[in-house]
């Protein structure tokens, strides 16, 4: 295959592959929409992950583009949990009685859990356990939060439904900073938030923090991480900032210009700066993203990537993931167009099939398991890798692995054994991984128009 490199380190955060502009509506496969049944049938089942989506947010911020809206006028939120309801019954009937049905971890993500009140949490923990099934008292549960909605009653109901793991989105502790973001916060709102989580008693806080917005300097950031690292959270995620079509921060023309060089320098300077600050306070790099206090306890899989075979996703901006394809519903961006796909799924009755997807065949299951384990710091056993596939890792990509070489971003002191990014290959994670996309995930993706 022909690469094309960059050197842009900020070109896409591979969070999922195939990624979601590639998925296509399977009416229009020849195969047609597979029922759930069929599509589960041989898959085991024995270590599930589920994760249900509430697309709601008090507010939207500048730089966001996930699946949400803001709001829930006219009892949205109860139609929506009726229609949650409904999914998960339609889902576990397609799971069949055969073999034994076993979650091994569950979250909660959206949009913002949190924004259902306490009694609509109550009733959403309900949905996983006597639907689904999932014990919440016995696997990890994470769940999303943000400074607004993260109050005690609801930090309540989580805590005594067996969340192992909160994680509030604060982005920047500077105030200016978070008004650059269109993020309408204050400080002392977010210090008054993390006080109640961990009055909570939740084993695992993780605070979120974002880089590179307009304005930010390395003083400030380390004002940010300094304020973070005040509440001793278990986990941290460093985000770089990007600016995509349709957000907030994009309509206002922000970072509109590319390439901007003066900003990929500022982010990665950042980055390193919040990395090496967080290395010397007792944490440890699993990602280019997340950091784990070494005395922290694991609270679920590293990453939360949501990339495992297995997955089972509720809710109208979840994805599922069996061995051969990967579905969900309709993704869009723009307000009106996601209100009418959420208005479409509290409508909906029959959820028995997949919608929108894109099938994985042999040679794209090889490129996501070696996306989903070379962008972890910890890297990937390529004996793992033959065991799996059958084949030599460095024989499947010889061209991209010899442009990471050439590049400097493999730890060459544990090859062959271990293909490991280097401190440099794990700060150019979001160059990295979109080489390894392949041509047709590529061009399905830009042919996507974005809504």
């Amino acid at each position: 295959m022909t690469t094309t490199p960059s050197t842009r380190p900020y070109r896409s955060y591979v969070y999922a592959y195939p990624h979601k502009t590639a998925y296509r509506p399977l009416a229009g496969h020849p195969a047609g929409r597979p029922s759930l049944s069929g599509l589960w049938a041989a898959e085991r089942k024995d270590s599930l992950s589920l994760y249900l989506h509430i697309p709601f947010c008090e507010v939207r911020c500048g730089f966001c583009n996930l699946f949400t809206r803001i709001g829930a006028p006219e009892e949205l939120t109860t139609r929506y949990l009726d229609a949650l309801d409904r999914q998960a019954t339609a889902v576990r009937d397609a799971l069949g009685d055969e073999e034994p049905v076993r979650f091994a971890a569950a979250a909660f993500g959206g949009g913002t859990p949190t924004f259902l009140t306490a009694g609509e949490l109550e009733r959403l923990c309900d949905i996983a356990e006597k639907r689904m099934g999932a014990d919440l008292d016995a696997v990890p549960l994470s769940v999303e939060t943000s400074p607004s909605t993260a109050t005690a009653d609801r930090l309540a109901v989580l805590a005594g439904r067996g969340t192992t793991r909160i994680s509030i989105g604060v982005q920047s502790f500077v105030d200016a900073e978070a008004r650059a973001a269109v993020r309408p916060q204050h400080r002392s709102e977010v210090e008054a938030a993390l006080g109640r989580i961990r009055d909570a008693g939740v084993p695992v806080l993780n605070i979120d923090l974002i880089y590179g917005i307009e304005g930010q300097t390395g003083a400030t950031w380390r004002t940010s991480l300094d304020a973070a690292l005040a509440w001793r959270p278990e986990e941290l995620y460093l985000y770089p900032l990007y600016v995509r079509p349709l957000t907030g921060l994009g309509r206002l023309g922000a970072g509109a210009e590319a390439p901007d060089t003066a900003w990929d320098e500022q982010r990665l300077r950042l980055y390193r700066e919040g990395r090496d600050h967080l290395l010397s306070h007792g944490y440890e790099q699993v990602s280019m993203r997340m950091f784990r206090r070494t005395d922290a306890p694991h609270a679920g899989p590293d990453d939360y990537a949501c990339q495992t075979d297995g997955m089972i996703g509720l809710g109208c901006g979840a994805r599922s993931y069996t061995s051969s394809l990967h579905y969900s519903f309709d993704y869009a961006v723009e307000m009106r167009e996601i209100r009418g796909i959420i208005d479409g799924f509290t409508t909906a009755t029959d959820f028995s099939r997949a919608e929108v997807g894109r099938y994985v065949d042999d040679g794209e299951a090889r490129r996501r398991h070696l996306l989903q384990s070379l962008l972890q710091a910890e890297g990937m056993r390529t004996a793992g890798y033959r065991e799996r596939f059958g084949t030599d890792v460095y024989e499947d990509f010889p061209a991209e692995l010899e442009l990471f070489t050439a590049r400097g971003w493999l730890d060459d002191s544990v090859a062959p054994a271990l293909l490991r990014l280097s401190p440099e290959g794990l700060a150019h994670s979001d160059a990295l991984g979109p080489e390894l996309f392949s041509p047709a995930v590529r061009a399905a993706m830009a042919a996507y128009e974005a809504k």
